[in-house]
């Protein structure tokens, strides 16, 4: 299926008309990205909207930028409780900063987390820059490790970066953490060696 045909089919599954212009625009925009990924986000849009728009397309690209509510759902069990270790974007960073200043306020702080996100990722977006990921550690160790091998296991940090932020391997904790992650990355993790493609910095 040519992105034309899934852009078309994505519109009539979920019985949206659209203009030629329209159309053309979308498609326009999304041929900037891999093919793969882009029919990816057109199914996952098939499977969960009633209405479509160009930047519920985008939220869904794998390996793109998180959509606001996605992105404050992490936010949020953060800011709530500190001893969580967040796996966050430069964005997303962003935004926290802003919302921490009227965290009392839930409602206040989601929508202002959200304004600045939006703003941030569209930013980025036309910067054509994919997000960077960092780690913003949490007291709790076992949340800690959790959270870091987990954004391993999703591509968004290298084991090179996150290895200096775990315990040693002989934890038995640790070791049975590790073994959860694709032979590859444990080869990466305990070998040392820096996947290639991947780079973060602290």
């Amino acid at each position: 299926m040519t992105l034309t045909e899934a852009v078309k089919a994505t519109y009539e599954v979920v019985g949206q008309s659209t203009t030629d212009l329209q159309l053309a625009m979308t498609i326009e925009e999304l041929s900037g990205y891999p093919i793969a990924s882009v029919l990816a986000a057109l199914s996952r849009c098939r499977r969960e909207l009633r209405k479509l728009t160009l930047a519920d397309i985008l939220d869904r690209i794998p390996g793109g930028h998180p959509g606001p509510e996605e992105a404050w759902a992490t936010i949020a069990k953060g800011m709530a409780d500190e001893s969580r270790t967040l796996i966050w974007s430069d964005e997303m960073r962003e935004a926290y900063g802003v919302a921490r200043g009227c965290s009392e306020d839930e409602v206040a702080a989601r929508m202002a987390f959200k304004e600045t996100y939006t703003r941030a990722v569209s930013e980025a977006r036309s910067a054509g820059k994919s997000p960077h990921w960092s780690v913003s550690q949490g007291t709790d160790k076992a949340d800690r490790e959790r959270a870091i091998l987990e954004g391993v296991k999703k591509g968004q940090l290298s084991a090179s970066y996150t290895q200096r932020l775990l315990p040693s391997p002989e934890d038995p904790q640790t070791v049975t953490l590790l073994a959860s992650l694709t032979p590859r990355l444990l080869g990466f993790v305990l070998k040392e060696i820096k996947p290639p493609g991947v780079h973060q910095e602290s």
